[in-house]
């Protein structure tokens, strides 16, 4: 296939992109599966920022179970600790979104950025610590009229989610869709402090093969055995591009959709993205799932082939 102007084909990907384990899946079946750099198929791989995406359907999950009245609540509804801060007047909409509008610099290489700072809150193993950090922000513009990317918004819903469904995230998600949905192995999920919120944002452990499931939890229209786990239309909404103060994102409800595909194979293509080369890559038309780990040498910019190219090259050899 050709990307940027030059050929390449399968192991061109694999080595050059530093991939360690790839999983093609084709209507439900296994169309191609490797594991590099000693992984397995029993080997479960931190999702870094992939578990946003499971974060946000968790949201869904619980609109649909009656926890959560509606994405257009007020965040403080759920969180009244965050009266007085900068989610206050933030919906849980502008959060999936993350359009709250509140100030964050999720520079991963900076050690002064808030990234950073939010991650030796986590090494401090302190309960409750990322969303007193989070209180603490700035405002940097009214919500849902600015896409920025970040990582805190994510812990936040990650605390929306604990405080609406009143059990752990991990319990609401094995008993909703993991252990209902297929999956053959048991999932670990980072905390913030020993019996602490789980980091919505980053650390969830999973299996290929399973990763590969959750994908076809979403190809399935969020069903599990024919019940409905989401709300209708919610993976419409989820996985489309939004219109944020009169531009259009690429970025649905924390999942992203494939940019410039219209008429092309990709079209209305979505998927998990996490740093150093993660994804989860769902085409509803063609019954597709692409699951990546990679270990590339930068959190971002370090993928040599583009990953769409070869998502679209895939497709199109299983069409």
């Amino acid at each position: 296939f050709t990307s940027g102007g030059r050929e390449y084909d399968l192991f061109d990907y694999l080595a050059l992109n530093r991939v360690t384990g790839l999983l093609v899946l084709k209507n439900g079946r296994i169309a191609h599966e490797t594991y590099q750099a000693g992984n397995s198929e029993r080997t479960r791989w931190m999702s870094m920022s992939m578990v946003k995406s499971i974060t946000s359907t968790l949201v869904g999950a619980a609109v649909k179970d009656g926890h959560i009245q509606g994405l257009d609540d007020p965040l403080v509804k759920y969180l009244p600790e965050l009266a007085g801060s900068a989610y206050d007047g933030v919906s849980i909409r502008h959060l999936l979104q993350m359009a709250s509008g509140v100030k964050w610099d999720e520079t991963y290489t900076n050690p002064q950025s808030d990234r950073r700072r939010m991650l030796d809150v986590q090494r401090s193993q302190v309960a409750g610590g990322v969303l007193a950090l989070m209180a603490k922000l700035p405002r940097a513009a009214a919500p849902g009229t600015r896409f920025n990317y970040s990582t805190g918004e994510t812990h936040v819903a990650g605390a929306l989610l604990r405080a609406a469904v009143k059990r752990p995230l991990a319990d609401y998600l094995s008993d909703r869709i993991w252990a209902r949905a297929g999956m053959e192995s048991d999932a670990t999920w980072w905390l913030e402090s020993p019996d602490g919120l789980e980091v919505g944002g980053s650390g969830l452990s999973a299996t290929l093969r399973d990763y590969g499931r959750f994908g076809l939890f979403f190809l399935a229209g969020g069903r599990v055995d024919g019940e409905p786990v989401l709300p209708d239309g919610w993976l419409a909404e989820a996985g489309s591009a939004r219109i944020v103060d009169g531009r259009p994102v690429d970025y649905g409800y924390m999942l992203w959709p494939t940019p410039n595909a219209r008429g092309t194979i990709n079209e209305g293509t979505f998927e998990a993205r996490g740093i150093f080369g993660q994804h989860i890559f769902m085409n509803p038309a063609e019954q597709v799932v692409i699951v990546v780990w990679s270990a590339q040498s930068k959190p971002t910019g370090r993928a040599i082939v583009s990953d769409n190219d070869f998502f679209a090259a895939v497709t199109q050899a299983l069409h």
